[in-house]
């Protein structure tokens, strides 16, 4: 199974992250999506994560990886990447810059359309 479906995938989560993009992200997340957050470590369900996106609370200013640190591992209708980020974010007007490393769960239950179920960062020092 090649690579490149979950990484095209990965890049639009990203660029939706960047963008604020709540409308693309809710195409992107799983149903039942969580997101363990980097900052705090608490887990945060999807309709939260979309609504602190959309109130523009919590912004994306920069977000630097490199695809060639990135793993994706495969098993049938799921993919998992690893990868490295260093992710700018302002929430609620207060600036941060952290460097982590993410492990993201996709699925490809919809057909071949690929979807973020699970998000994890955990800060790297």
């Amino acid at each position: 199974m090649t690579d490149e479906p979950v990484l095209v995938a990965e890049r639009a989560f990203f660029a939706a992250l960047l963008a604020g993009d709540a409308a693309v992200l809710d195409g992107l997340l799983a149903d039942d999506f969580v997101i363990v957050d980097v900052m705090a470590g608490q887990a945060v369900p999807r309709q939260d994560f979309l609504a602190v996106i959309a109130s523009g609370d919590l912004e994306f200013v920069e977000v630097v990886r490199n695809e060639a640190d990135t793993l994706v591992r495969h098993r049938p209708g799921v993919a998992v990447v690893l990868g490295r980020t260093r992710m700018t974010m302002r929430f609620q007007g207060e600036e941060g810059t952290v460097p982590s490393r993410y492990t993201h769960v996709w699925s490809s239950g919809d057909g071949d359309r690929w979807r973020l179920f699970a998000a994890q960062g955990t800060r790297e020092s």
